[in-house]
Order: structure tokens, then sequence, then C-alpha cells
């Protein structure tokens, strides 16, 4: 039996396969067609969904009537639900079926079995089918009808001859009188005494086919009205001219109209155009007549179906090359064949080259601290999806859906079209900018030139090289491939270009440089391509694999004396490094010390002097040692090599030392003189002044606790019997977090899935009351865009706080996902400009909120905001950022911990956090955002971020980032913080981008915002929190708090790293008849 997978599989099971148990969701071949019988009693067929309750049924035990006055695309979907049906019990009856013009749906019908007839006689019953034409191909098809009769009437396009052939083949002849075949009131409107027309002549091109067929002359001359020309792709010479049609305009033939010649003597003829190459077609004439004949019979002609295939054309270009290198003289490449051959494909082209380097890579130096190493990487892998070794599951898999045929393939090719031609826009044209601008203390700027990506290309994916295509190349008799330009002192021309021909879809190139980058084209070539030429090229860059010592350093380093306190360092330069060498680093050390000092030498600094100069050494013995950096890496260190360093002793007159060591006890002797004289006076006015002499000492018992930090259990508490621990999510500040389920939390009898925050089994009491009153932060928030605490555990171990489970994790792991080369990606594209606005809404709703509450987060970054299962992004996180982001945040002069890349300069400079260092922190997320969550200052440590961004320093902007979220960033970090807008005037600004449910459920369209609105319009300060001493320590911005943290006024702030204590105090913003909010 054929039904639908309820599981994974949305499709039908094909009749080739039985029906699967009810668990099972796999599909096992069988023998033949499996049989599916349907009661039916007497089933009336009026429309294509009354056609689909038979889908699959092999047997119809009844009646089965037909009865079809219209429908769209009728033929296809009358043969996919009846298509099947081999065997009817009872009748069948074809009444006004206005629609039909052939019965051949039914094309395994083999037996009418009559066990009832209409009126007791008829085992078919045919009548006043208007557009009925044919029966069935009676040359393929077979008919048993062991008893009962037929019955035609009032069918005026049916011709008697088809009828006659249908009583022969079903053995029905002599069972049936006049009456019951009527030949007044059959084929009587239809040309069926036709004449066959022949073609005469024919010619074919790659794309038309010119056609000539005989002279028709009726018997009537003035009868003859025109032709048409019928034809159709037909990959199989099997196909019949009524197949495919319907009266109601569905027709699989395309049609062209052909008037006759002016010339009697002429041949009539056709052109048909815009065919595809080498594709076989199925073509028959038809000649059109009007009859003025009195005996009231049809005249007419018509060829027979003939089959002719189009010359070849050159193939589309070889889809899909990847590539690999499995040593460092070898590479791999792979391909699929072009989506149109047009023709038999015999041979691919394969032609390479290596190419220069990028000369621009020797201009940078790439000891500078803000500039990144160029990461050039070998084609290692093949992508694991390449189509092999699924027939060996084909056993058990689940089913295929089709889509219909001719569509599914041309929409991949178009999508697969439209991406390459991007990436080969970006690869070959578009240079994009420096990533952003590194300014040193002396107000030097410095560019980071990136690689041309027209003359270096690196995959982006570390192991794969995807294929570009190109449209100029056209191969002909000769090939002359495209070349990409490089500025490189030997440029490309120099290189020799091969190839190869290879009959296989891939092929191994051998004997190349090591860690060499090289261009390989492929053409595909058919049979004609001695006349139509080979495809155009796809064209891939590949780099081979590095050699492991190849970097290294060929001999032994030297050194000579160059003046006071340095000496010169020398070495060669590798005779043939992997690509070319970036840079030297040179480690060095005092044989008296354990501190070894490493120097970073570029390659043009040693180009100048063949080594380098090392000033400044404290008189003693030294080792030192080099490597070389190039671009596959860094190479190996050199053997140890000893030098020293003569002291002053050694270098000056000796007077100087006697001198040197008379004045040392003089200045000595001044110095403790001064210091007593100090101690003295300072003891006198202490006691003149009345202070005790002695040192005053408080303390607190720490074994005590203060009642007022105490949790409570209030209308938050729930029973612990209605929680259940699924699994681990990860591991927080007090302890471990947990996916789970909690029954009656939202609604009364239902399970909802939450995440359950513990403390650790160790904890002390006063941690376990910390951990609780955390969880008080969040019960003063209700609003969407803020992860919502759901309810409290406080009786018994382990205490639990229950949030709203955010399922895709925080927004920095989420967006990272999105990246195309991610191994977690969860198969979803990289965020659009609306993707991007949207989360920005959000972000900035649940800040407008906070804002409105009079709290301040002072740690606003992607990695502390939560996805939810629908994609909206929360403000919040389940107390495992700090852990898992440990090195996001920088301990300034031994306090507290500062996420210094998302601060603004003057929560830098003065510790000051408000509303306008929370704005600057969300242009750091639009950053996050536009990056997919790259790190902010990417090259930059700390420090040095923390001197950029105080000396007015700003983010670049990203590569592609469009222009209105650039915008957004730019306004959010002006440098006067009261010129930054607020997160309602960004919502206000992209409003109209948001989705119609932010409308529903945002902060910013809500009763509560208009009411607070005018009450915030008056407060132009929000709360300011000053960090010094031991103040910042406590407002260290870390969303969960290492166990023993310091609690601001008795109450923990970091939940969500907010400036205010709302333990103490918890508004609530209401409107009062005046229009003013109360507190």
């Amino acid at each position: 039996m054929e039904r639908s997978l309820s599981l994974r599989c949305g499709c039908v099971i094909p009749r080739s396969l039985p029906q699967p148990p009810s668990f099972s969701i796999f599909c096992h071949k069988c023998e033949g067609l499996c049989p599916k019988e349907c009661k039916v009693g007497t089933k009336t067929i009026d429309s294509t969904r009354a056609a689909r309750d038979l889908a699959g049924c092999t047997l119809i035990e009844g009646n089965l009537i037909l009865n079809i006055r219209r429908g769209d695309n009728l033929a296809s979907a009358l043969q996919g639900s009846l298509g099947l049906i081999e065997t009817i019990t009872g009748f069948l009856k074809i009444k006004h079926s206005f629609a039909l013009i052939s019965l051949s749906f039914l094309k395994n019908l083999k037996l009418i079995r009559g066990d009832s007839m209409v009126d007791g006689n008829y085992t078919l019953y045919v009548l006043d089918n208007q557009n009925l034409q044919q029966l069935w191909d009676w040359s393929h098809h077979s008919l048993s009808i062991p008893v009962g009769k037929m019955y035609f009437a009032f069918n005026p396009r049916l011709c008697l001859s088809e009828i006659y052939r249908m009583e022969e083949i079903t053995g029905t002849k002599g069972r049936q009188n006049k009456a019951e075949i009527n030949p007044r009131t059959n084929g009587d409107r239809a040309s069926c005494k036709t004449q066959i027309l022949r073609f005469v002549s024919n010619t074919t091109e790659s794309d038309r086919i010119f056609l000539k067929w005989e002279r028709y002359r009726p018997p009537e001359y003035h009868d003859r009205l025109s032709f048409i020309i019928y034809y159709k792709e037909s990959p199989f010479q099997n196909v019949t001219e009524y197949i495919g049609q319907d009266a109601c305009g569905a027709n699989s033939w395309n049609v062209v109209d052909v008037e006759p010649p002016l010339n009697n003597e002429q041949e009539p003829g056709v052109v048909l155009q815009s065919l595809k190459p080498w594709t076989q077609y199925a073509i028959f004439v038809r000649a059109i007549t009007l009859t003025t004949a009195e005996e009231r019979r049809n005249y007419g002609a018509q060829s027979e179906v003939v089959y002719i295939r189009t010359m070849p054309a050159a193939p589309t270009v070889p889809r899909d090359v990847i590539s690999m290198s499995n040593s460092s003289s070898h590479l791999i490449v792979r391909w699929k064949p072009p989506s149109q051959p047009n023709g038999n494909i015999t041979y691919y082209l394969v032609l390479w080259q290596q190419l220069a380097e990028d000369s621009e890579l020797f201009v940078n130096d790439y000891c500078h601290k803000g500039l990144r190493l160029p990461t050039s990487s070998a084609d290692t892998r093949f992508d694991t999806d390449d189509g092999e070794g699924q027939e060996d599951g084909e056993e058990q898999q689940c089913c295929p859906c089709q889509s219909p045929v001719g569509q599914t393939p041309l929409r991949d090719e178009t999508v697969s079209f439209q991406k390459k031609f991007e990436n080969f826009l970006h690869n070959s044209i578009i240079i994009p900018r420096p990533p952003w601008k590194v300014t040193s203390i002396n107000k030097i700027s410095y560019r980071i030139p990136k690689r041309r990506r027209d003359t270096f290309a690196v995959t982006p994916l570390p192991g794969h090289a995807f294929a570009n295509t190109s449209s100029p190349e056209v191969l002909g008799n000769g090939v002359t491939p495209n070349r990409t330009g490089s500025s490189s002192s030997k440029t490309e021309k120099d290189f020799r270009i091969f190839e190869d021909k290879v009959v296989r879809d891939r092929t191994a190139i051998s004997n190349l440089r090591h860690f060499t980058e090289y261009r390989i084209d492929i053409h595909a070539c058919n049979h004609a391509a001695q006349t139509v030429g080979c495809s155009a090229a796809t064209f891939v860059f590949a780099r081979t694999m590095p050699e492991p010592q190849a970097d290294n350093i060929p001999g032994n380093v030297t050194w000579e004396p160059a003046g006071k306190n340095r000496v010169l360092l020398k070495w060669e330069e590798p005779k043939n490094p992997n690509g070319l060498i970036l840079k030297y680093e040179i480690k060095y050390s005092r044989e008296s010390e354990k501190v070894t000092s490493v120097v970073c030498v570029s390659r043009h600094r040693y180009t100048r002097n063949g080594g380098y100069l090392l000033d400044l050494l404290q008189p003693g013995n030294y080792s030192a040692k080099v490597r070389a950096t190039s671009l596959s890496g860094n190479g190996s260190w050199t053997g140890l090599i000893k030098f020293y360093i003569l002291g002053p002793v050694e270098e000056e007159e000796p007077g100087n030392f006697y001198v040197l060591l008379t004045l040392m006890p003089v200045v000595l002797m001044v110095g403790i003189t001064c210091l007593a004289v100090f101690v003295f006076l300072y003891n006198k006015k202490r006691s003149t002044e009345g202070y005790p002499s002695g040192t005053l000492y408080a303390s607190v018992n720490p074994e005590y606790f203060s009642t007022s930090n105490m949790y409570v259990p209030d209308e938050w508490e729930v029973p612990r019997e209605k929680i259940t621990v699924l699994r681990e999510l990860g591991q927080g500040s007090f302890g471990m977090v947990y996916e789970g389920l909690a029954k009656d939390i939202e609604q009364e009898g239902e399970k909802t899935r939450v995440a359950l925050k513990t403390v650790n089994e160790l904890a002390t009491t006063r941690e376990r009351i910390e951990f609780l009153n955390e969880a008080s932060v969040m019960k003063a928030f209700r609003c969407h865009h803020v992860v919502r605490l759901l309810g409290v555990v406080s009786q018994g171990q382990p205490a639990l706080v229950i949030m709203e489970l955010m399922t895709r994790g925080d927004l920095k792991s989420y967006l990272r996902s999105l990246r195309p080369e991610a191994e977690n990606n969860p198969g979803l594209p990289p965020p659009s400009l609306r993707d991007m606005i949207q989360m920005a809404g959000e972000i900035a709703d649940g800040m407008a909120y906070l804002n409105a509450k009079k709290f301040v987060h002072r740690d606003l970054a992607a990695r502390n905001c939560m996805v939810s299962e629908d994609f909206t992004v929360k403000i919040g996180d389940f107390g495992m950022t700090r852990d898992i982001y440990e090195t996001d945040y920088y301990r300034k002069g031994g306090k507290g911990l500062l996420p210094v890349r998302w601060m603004s300069p003057e929560a830098l400079k003065d510790g000051l956090f408000n509303t306008h260092s929370d704005i600057w922190s969300f242009g750091v997320v639009l950053w996050e955002i536009a990056t997919l969550a790259e790190q902010p200052y990417q090259g930059m440590s700390n420090e040095q971020v923390l001197h950029f961004v105080m000396d007015n320093g700003v983010l670049e902007k990203p590569e592609n980032c469009p222009q209105k979220l650039h915008e957004l960033m730019t306004w959010c970090w002006q440098q006067n913080p009261r010129l930054r807008p607020t997160f309602a005037q960004i919502l206000e600004s992209i409003k109209d981008d948001m989705s119609a449910a932010f409308r529903t459920h945002s902060f910013f369209y809500s009763l509560e915002n208009k009411c607070c609105s005018s009450w915030e319009a008056s407060d132009t300060e929000t709360e300011q929190l000053l960090l010094s001493g031991e103040e910042e320590e406590e407002a260290a911005p870390a969303p969960a708090p290492p166990q023993g943290a310091p609690i601001l006024n008795g109450n923990p702030l970091l939940a969500l790293g907010l400036g205010r204590d709302p333990l103490q105090s918890q508004p609530t913003n209401f409107c009062q008849p005046n229009g003013k909010v109360g507190l």
C-alpha cells in the first residue's frame, strides 16, 4: 500500500516499494508493483482532486465513472493518480468528459472484469465526450473485457476505426450491434479518412531544424487551410500524438502554424528554432482542412511521428571544481560534468600555470604589532559531499521527494551560476580596503594593505578551493586561457602553461613546486570538439603543500662586533623557501640571566645589512639562534651561536672607577641623615595634635551575616518535584547549567523547557544566598527582549534558578556558526541586511527597556545576548559567558576585569558608566553582527586597544558592510557622549525595517514605553557609576561572578552587569493622570 510517511519523509513511496511498518522511515525495494486494493463501490471521478483518492491503487473493487468537464494539466495529473490501475472488477463508464482527448492516462489498465454492468449489459460505456479522439495506443497496450458489451455514442471526434480496433483487441467483436456503435454519432466531426504525409527533407543545426514535406491536395482544393507542426523533446522513441494533451489547454507538444506556399508546385516547409543542441525531438505535421463535400465525411492528412536529433554544440562549463594537495609537488583536481554537454563528452582539457606571489607582500613590515601575517594554506582535502558512497546505503534511506521534471536541475544550475559569478566578481575585480587603522603613540598612521585577490588567491576554507566560472574564454581549435596579471618582478607570462587531456572527471598534476599557487583551467570537450570547440573554462586556484625543511636557514649564524654594546649577527636566506620569506626572529639571552629576549627582523631590514644589529646590550656572554617565517609558517631554529660584549672596566680608564668609589659613601651618609630628620619631625607633629600613639584596627566577625542579605522565598518559589533535569548545557560561575522541564510554570498541566542554573554542592551559605539574590535582579523585568526569570527553587539542595531556555545559545557563537566555513553551520545562509537590522532592533529594544527601568548594563556584547528557538535576540545569559569568553576581558592595574574592546573612551578614562557608554557598546555589537562575531580591534593587544580608543580611535568599516548598518555604528561612536543617540532614537530610525512581530511584542511599541517617554525626556542624566579602587572590583562586568566575588551594597549586580541595586528599591513605573510617571 502507498501512503505518505509522517516522520522525516513528506513524499509518496514509489510503487516499486512496499508499505513500510508504522515505526520505520526506510523503504525496501520489492519485485514489481506492490498490489493495492481499493474498495470503492461506485466511484465518480469528476476532478483531479477526486482522482487523488485512488492514487496508488492497482485493483478497483467496484465501478469507475469518469465525468471530467474541466481542469488544469489533466493528462499528467490523471496519469499520476490513476496510472497504476490494472483491474476494474465492475464497469468503466466515461460520459460528458469534455476535457478528455485520450484514455492513455489509464496506461496500466489490463482487465475490465464486468462483475456489474451498466443497464445489465455494458462493461464499457462511452457517451457524449465531445473531444475524445483516442482510446489507447493499441500498438503498446492490450485490454481484456471477458463479459458484457461496449457502448459508444455521441463522440464526434472519435473515429469508427479506433472503436473497431478496440473490438479486435478486447475480444468483443460481434457482441455489439449498430445501435450500440452508431456510425452517425461517432467520428462525424473528425478527419477519419486521413492521408499519410511524408517528410521529404530535413536539415539540422545545433539550435534549429529545417523541414519539408510533400504537397497535399484534398478532394476540394479550396478546403485546405494550413498546416500545423507539432514537436517536443523525446529522449525515447515511444511517444504518440495524444500523450500529454487534454481539451482544456494543457499540451506537452509545441505547436507552429505554417501557411501553405503560394506556389502550388512548391513543397511546404518550416524552420523550428530555439532548440537545444544534441537533443532528439519527436515531430509530426497535420493538414487542417475545411470540408465542403456533401457526404459530410471529413478528409485530412497527417504524418507519422518522426524523430530528429539536432547537431552538437560546445558544452557548458564543468561544474564544482575542487582541488586538494596531498604532497608538496602534487595537486589533485576533481569536477562534475557540464549540466548541458550538448553532445557526448569525450575528454576534458586541463591547463595549469604557476602564479607569482603578490609583490605587495614584500612591502609590508610584518614585525609591526598591528599587522597580521598572511595566512596562506595548502588545499588538503575534498568536500565530503561528493556523491560517492550513496549506492551502498540505497536500501536504507528516506524516500526522496521529486520536483517537477526539468525544474530542479534548471533551478540548481541558475543558483549555482549566480553564486559562481558573484565570487568571480569579488575575486577578480574588487580590491578590499584595509581592515582597520592602527595609530601609534606618536600619531603615525600605518595602514595594513591586503593582498590583491586578483594576483594571489587564498581559498577561504582550509583544504578547499572553490571554482570560479570565466565567461570570456572560449576554446576553438587553439586554446588561449585568460591570465590574471601580477605586479611581482616575475610576471605570470614568464611561467609556462602546461596542458593535459583526461577522460575522467578528475586528474592528478605532478612535478609542481612546493607551496606554490597555481591556476587550473578545466574545459569540457564533446565528440564534435573539432568543429564546435570546447567549453569555456572553469578555473580554480590551488596551492601545493609546504616542504618541511624549505624554510630552514642554511649554514651557521655568524657574528662580529659593531662598536660599544653592539654586535652584528649574519646568516644566509633559505635558498628555496615555501612561498616567500616574510620575517626573521632572533632569540637571545645573557648566560648569567634566565630572561630570553626575542627580536623580530623584517625582510627589508635583513636585506640592507645581510643580518641584524643588536645594540644596547649589557656586558657579558650571550647565546642566540635565528629562524625564518614564510607564507607557510615558521622554519626551524638554527643552532646556538655564542658571543660576548666587553664591560666598561675593560674599555675605559680606571680613574673614573676610583672617583665613583669615593663619592658613593658620602651620598649614602647624607641620605640617611635626611631620613632620620623627617621621621623625627613627623612623630612630633602627631603627638602635638593628640593622635594616639598606637594603631587602631577594626574587624568584623566573618561568621555573621546581615539579615538584609538573606533570601526570603516569595511568589516566585517553585516546588522541587515539578522540576526535571534533562542534560547539561555548560559550566557557570556558581555551578552547572542544565536543560530541564518545569511543570505548571507557565500553564497549568503543561511542561515547559527551561534552563536551570545551579549552585555548586561545595558552596558556602553566603555563596548560596548570593546565588539566589542574583536571580532577584531578574524579577523586576518583564520584556520580550530580555531573558525572563521563570522561578526559583530555594528550598532544599541544590538551589535552582529557572530561566527561559535560549536554545541557540549566545549571539556570538550563533553568528560564528553562520560563517560558510564553520563546522557547526546549521545550514543557514549568512544574515542579510534585514536580518542584521532585526537583530539590532531586538537588542536595542531590550536595552531601551533597561534604560527605562534606570539600569545601566555596562557589559553589552554579542556574548551576553542570547538567541531563542525562533531566532529572537534577547539581553541576558546563563551565567556562563565569563567562563567561555575569559579572553574578552582585561584586568587594568590589578583591579576588576574590564571588557576594554567594548568600552567607551570615558569609561576607559574615568570609569564612568551610563546609558551613553551602553550606546557605544551597542555600536561594537553592530560591528560584531556585520563581521559574524570577529574580535574587535583584531591584531591589537588589550593595552593597545585601551590607548587606541582613548586617543579617539574607532573600528574601521567591515568588508561588505551595508551602509545603513555602518551609519548606525558611527552614530553610536561619537566622541562626545551627549551626541550619541538613545536606544529609543535608534529604534525610531529603523522601525520601518522591523518585522510585524516586533510591533506586537516590543517594549518600544508598548503602552509602558509611551507613558515613560515624557518622564525620560526630563531626566537628562542617567545613573552614573564611577569605578575606582574597590568599587571597580565590585562592578567588574562579568555576566557570571566568580565564587566569593565582592557584592555592591550587599546585593549581587552581575546577572546582567547592571549598575543599580534592584533589591534596595524595586521601581514600578506607572502612568499618572497628569501624564507623568511615578516611582
